[in-house]
């Protein structure tokens, strides 16, 4: 049997800074990201890919808010656009994933699938939402629309005196479709898969599946994922090539192998930076926790390169 691989790809797999967000960008992007994946498929893994989809929820809520300023559009809630931003990502990923399997000669079938993803309604970020999401207002309009759609609204460091919505992030429990995705996989399909972190959904008295304004940590998804589906490696894949120690800092040091105590004590120490590498660790650990053989936290483009990239495991070779 194959070795069962779950690549998250991050934010700046389509988006990158200073880019304007053209669908020629996104394609272009996408192709650099994807060609970074060959060398798994070329090794004989089967792949499940999984994707953030914050700058591109941000810019569907930006239209939202325009359509209903300027034109009366009806806006729809967070769980359509995040279900909008997983169907747009998936299919441009989908079809540059075909174009550059065909160029390299490699014959494999590709599905993109729109998932929810199960939590729990009560779950304590409920309580102290702190994810950013959308543009950034002025205090004047923020406070207009926390009294009419009753929005929470805080500070944004990105803009002196603007403010931007904030929504819970609660820990996924259960990847909705996740034995299909197996079956998918294991079959030797590319599966794309709980994209942004799925779209975060309940079960009510009555069974029914009901929606909540919130959204869901890609990584933290992932790491379920992988570990639903019996997955045997998990690769998150950012922008630098090694985990550090107090990184930015005179004291920076790479991290090159970590076993699960090790890191842990890092995390609890609080080495990582919480808007950055912790929550990366943490899906990482959650992995190895539940039976992964390896996590792998990496540059896109240094996947190949054995040089590069910070493993964790659950005891040291």
């Amino acid at each position: 049997m194959h070795k069962l691989a779950v690549t998250a790809l991050g934010g700046n797999a389509l988006l990158r800074e200073n880019e304007k967000g053209t669908i020629e960008e996104q394609e272009k992007n996408a192709v650099e990201t994807i060609e970074n994946l060959i060398f798994l498929i070329r090794e004989g893994y089967d792949l499940v890919i999984t994707h953030g989809n914050g700058p591109q929820v941000g810019n569907i809520l930006m239209r939202n808010d325009a359509g209903e300023q300027v034109y009366d559009i009806a806006p729809m809630p967070l769980d359509i656009c995040v279900a909008d931003s997983q169907g747009g990502i998936g299919f441009m990923l989908e079809r540059m994933l075909r174009n550059v399997l065909n160029e390299h000669g490699i014959r494999k079938n590709v599905v993109t699938l729109v998932n929810m993803v199960v939590v729990d309604p009560h779950d304590p970020a409920f309580a102290n939402p702190v994810k950013g999401v959308g543009k950034i207002y002025p205090c004047e309009e923020a406070r207009k629309l926390e009294q009419e759609k009753k929005w929470i609204f805080k500070p944004s460091g990105k803009s002196i005196g603007g403010f931007r919505r904030v929504v819970p992030s609660p820990l996924p429990l259960e990847i909705m479709n996740k034995k299909v995705i197996e079956s998918l996989a294991r079959a030797g399909n590319i599966v794309i898969a709980a994209g942004g972190g799925g779209i975060p959904v309940y079960f009510d008295q009555q069974h029914k599946l009901r929606t909540v304004e919130a959204v869901i940590d890609k990584d933290m998804a992932s790491s379920l994922l992988a570990s639903q589906i019996g997955a045997d490696e998990l690769y998150i894949l950012t922008d630098v090539p090694f985990i550090y120690k107090d990184f930015g800092k005179p004291t920076q040091e790479k991290l090159e192998v970590l076993d699960y105590a090790d890191a842990l004590n890092y995390l609890k120490a609080g080495t990582f930076g919480e808007g950055s590498m912790a929550p990366k660790i943490r899906a990482c650990l959650q992995f190895i926790e539940k039976g992964g053989s390896k996590s792998v936290i990496t540059e896109a483009g240094k996947l190949e390169d054995k040089r590069f990239g910070s493993k964790i495991t659950m005891h040291y070779d």
